[in-house]
């Protein structure tokens, strides 16, 4: 493909290099929030390592019926759905499939492992091969020049060897690669993955990596600047915003790791997977940019709280902000390991009244422990807003308003780490605000038909609403129509407008 039919809006950004970021993007002129920075396909796209057994067109995960030929390709007799093969498989077949059937090599399915088959760890690896081949001129220029970072993976022994085994000496054996590719090359093309590709999913929820030469080169900060949409229905075609208002020659950012994860694991995270430490402001600041968001409560006084004196630093002191009372880091990492199990085993369990309970339990437990904004309580609250209203016993319907006032509070507590670390054009706010809408309409519907509110109030609190659904609706506009969050966008946009009638009616019956 045309590097100018892949890519769009370019003109509004330019590419910069130096020795602490490498390449990264910069905007040329001042942009406002929610702008369109750049637009572009990605330069190929595939199965996520590690996973389980998916169909090589469609990403779908599948176990194999009795008869295995029916979820094969036909062609090669590798993992292809059965839609996907009536289709043509046309991704798959561009691809890998003649190299496979050239080269005559089985796929093995092993039934009693199928939740992990390093065997198509080499798909995505391959594609970037052979897409090498047929554009070396847009892999010289955009994938060459990525970060890859060889040498420090390479002291990841385990993880060296399993891609070194299952993906180049894969290729270069049982796939006859030799000639063509070089174990070196083809190390360095999954380090290009590993480190620069985004994940992605299908308009059916199923995950996937894409490589996107532009998009791939932001730089990261752990309070983005920008907002990214992938469209799975365009190709996965993606699209850059400016999650807020940027001034000319500002770096575009993006968090390559997740935002509502404290210091030391975001860190670890960028440490292992991106192989740098971020030194970002809020990773600098102790407090987390005032929230508190990694602070543990003082055991030694009452209104103390413990703060690392050095976040980038493992072996630095936590020391109470009050008293004298300091402890080590390692000592605060094993209080989080333990803390981080209990959440575990109770969000492995299934939606019900018992894990509702929990979570609430559990949240009710660490308070004593940690700060009220803590990451860990902050995970409570989302799976929390995420179980109100939708498991038995607690569904809308049943939840009198001391429980639809306990959503909204966890829904706005929420809202306010979001304000400070996703700034402006946010999924993760579009949903928290699709969240708090309900039980908003909910308590006040029931004040008015108790007698509590006024028509005037009633309608000035559904005109309040109607502004939340409308942010809502603002954000998830830009999301592929045919994803979760597309829907999720025509649900709010459905809910505004009934209320929208509602505060009409409430107008003409003045």
């Amino acid at each position: 493909m045309d590097i100018s039919k892949a890519l769009h809006s370019l003109d509004r950004t330019a590419v910069r290099s130096d020795c602490l970021f490498g390449r990264y993007l910069i905007v040329e002129t001042a942009v406002k929030a929610k702008e369109l920075l750049v637009e572009e396909l990605p330069f190929v796209y595939g199965p996520k390592c590690n996973g389980p057994v998916v169909c090589l067109e469609c990403y779908k995960p599948f176990k194999f019926a009795n008869d295995a030929k029916c979820q094969l390709c036909p062609i090669c007799n590798w993992p292809l759905c059965k839609d996907c093969s009536n289709t043509g498989a046309n991704y798959h077949r561009r691809w890998e499939c003649s190299v496979f059937c050239e080269a005559k090599v089985k796929f093995y399915h092993l039934k009693c492992n199928e939740n992990e088959c390093p065997q198509l760890d080499c798909i995505t690896t391959l594609r970037v091969l052979l897409a090498k081949e047929s554009q070396p001129e847009r892999w010289e220029r955009e994938i060459a020049p990525m970060e890859y970072h060889n040498e420090e993976r390479r002291k990841l022994d385990d993880v060296w060897n399993a891609d070194f085994v299952n993906i180049a000496q894969y290729l270069r054996g049982p796939c006859r690669l030799a000639d063509r590719f070089s174990e070196d090359l083809i190390m360095q093309v999954v380090g290009i993955l590993e480190v620069n590709a985004f994940e992605a999913r299908t308009t059916q929820g199923y995950a996937l990596r894409c490589l996107y030469p532009i998009t791939g080169i932001l730089a990261h900060n752990c309070v983005p600047n920008t907002f990214r949409t992938i469209h799975p229905s365009e190709g996965y075609r993606i699209r850059l915003r400016a999650m807020c208002d940027l001034a000319e020659g500002q770096q575009l950012q993006h968090s390559y790791t997740y935002t509502l994860n404290g210091t030391v694991q975001r860190q670890e995270h960028l440490k292992t997977g991106k192989f740098f430490t971020c030194q970002c402001k809020r990773c600098k600041d102790p407090t987390e940019l005032g929230t508190n968001f990694s602070t543990f409560k003082c055991s030694k006084c009452e209104d103390g709280w413990l703060l690392p004196s050095d976040p980038l630093d493992s072996s630095c002191k936590w020391k109470c902000t009050l008293c004298t009372f300091s402890t080590s880091n390692n000592a605060i990492q094993k209080a989080l390991s333990v803390m981080q199990s209990e959440v575990a085993t109770i969000q492995a369990m299934e939606p019900s009244p018992q894990k509702l309970q929990e979570t609430e339990k559990l949240m009710r437990k660490y308070l004593v422990v940690v700060h009220p904004r803590h990451f860990i309580q902050t995970g409570l609250r989302q799976s929390l807003i995420e179980m109100y209203g939708r498991v038995a016993e607690y569904e809308l319907a049943e939840l009198p308003d001391v429980m639809l006032d306990h959503k909204e509070d966890l829904c706005r507590q929420v809202l306010r780490v979001l304000e400070v670390f996703e700034p402006g054009l946010s999924r993760t706010r579009a949903m928290m605000l699709y969240e708090l809408h309900v039980p908003l309409v909910l308590l006040a519907k029931s004040g008015f038909i108790a007698g509590v509110l006024s028509t005037d109030v009633l309608k000035q609190k559904l005109l309040d609403v109607i502004d939340i659904l409308k942010e809502c609706v603002d954000i998830l506009q830009y999301e592929d129509p045919e994803t979760q969050e597309g829907n999720l966008c025509k649900v709010a946009q459905q809910a505004m407008e009934q209320l929208i009638q509602s505060v009409e009616g409430l107008t003409g019956s003045e």
